[in-house]
């Protein structure tokens, strides 16, 4: 029997969530959910859409719900309350309200005896995991963390927000003298302006004060006044041919040593290198999803984050046929 699917949402997220699930010979779609006018939606797989409020109706036709939404005005409220009905999976990645987000998702949770695992991606997610192992196998050493080349969709959506601007994209790159200095084991003091900068393509108003743009730009407060920020301004055809990707990822590092004398030197890397960012990050959910499935089979229910579910959930083989294939 496939697991069943439910999709809330249907932007990047929830096109690459049908994509991934398409994939997974374990899994099958059963519906999509949106605010919209479910008759205005065409999906690649033609499953049923339906109104978001419909939801409720078809809590014995799907076995996980898998939302799509945006961290900062759709999960904060829809995971607490599709909990209430469902195994949920999400992506939160506000990383300073996650403990928030799971005390009320885990409430939810438990009253109604799901499972739900937020923050599922690849930060906060696979790369959370990585940053665990490296911290408990080498407790004495330093953990390093650097996203890029790639798109920050908060960084683009803060230039367009300024006056004066019709479009822009931003790229996040790690310093390659950085880099190279946390993989040679030199465990280095990095400020934040000594592990990444920032490039902004920007096209601008016609008649716009380019001038005042870039000094908004380079002087914002949280997104770019702490880092080296470089503002090239484009036409609109320039940022459609060259930068309508959504590219991403980066690399964690745990640099450490072990010996009566710290003698020995260690670094654990992990790398992504993404050509779509949501595509990616679509896949880890719907493994997640598989996990949530086989934890509500055993009986388990609450809150969890990837942290706390064992590798063997994650992947359609068995136990025994993991032993013996990657053991």
């Amino acid at each position: 029997m496939k697991i069943r699917i439910g999709i809330v949402g249907y932007g990047n997220l929830g096109r690459g969530v049908e994509n991934a699930v398409v994939a997974s010979s374990d899994c099958e779609l059963v519906a999509l959910f949106t605010r919209r006018d479910p008759s205005t939606i065409k999906t690649r797989t033609g499953i049923p859409v339906y109104k978001m409020e419909d939801a409720v109706n078809m809590q014995d036709q799907i076995d996980v719900m898998v939302l799509c939404g945006g961290s900062a005005n759709d999960l904060p409220e829809q995971t607490p309350e599709f909990a209430k009905y469902f195994n949920v999976i999400d992506s939160f990645d506000t990383h300073a309200r996650i403990p928030e987000h799971f005390a009320k998702v885990d409430a939810a949770s438990k009253e109604a005896k799901k499972i739900s695992i937020i923050s599922v991606g690849w930060d906060p997610g696979m790369f959370s995991l990585n940053r665990c192992y490296g911290q408990a196998i080498l407790p004495n050493g330093k953990d390093y963390t650097f996203w890029g080349k790639g798109v920050s969709q908060g960084h683009s959506d803060a230039i367009r927000r300024i006056p004066g601007v019709k479009n822009a994209k931003q790229y996040t790159i790690p310093v390659d003298s950085a880099v190279a200095n946390v993989r040679a084991g030199e465990n280095p003091e990095l400020t934040t302006r000594d592990k990444h900068t920032r490039e902004c393509f920007v096209v601008a108003e016609e008649g716009a004060d380019l001038a005042a743009i870039e000094k908004a730009i380079v002087t914002m407060p949280n997104y770019f006044a702490d880092y080296n920020t470089t503002v090239h301004f484009i036409s609109e055809e320039e940022l459609a041919r060259d930068h309508s990707g959504i590219a991403h990822g980066g690399m964690v590092f745990r640099s450490g040593t072990t010996g009566a004398n710290n003698e020995n030197h260690h670094v654990i890397e992990y790398r992504l290198q993404l050509d779509s960012n949501p595509e990616f990050t679509s896949s880890v959910l719907v493994a997640y999803a598989r996990a949530a499935y086989r934890l509500s089979k055993e009986g388990q229910y609450g809150c969890k984050t990837v942290l706390d579910i064992a590798p063997a959930y994650l992947h359609p083989q068995s136990g025994e046929e993991l032993r013996k294939n990657l053991l």
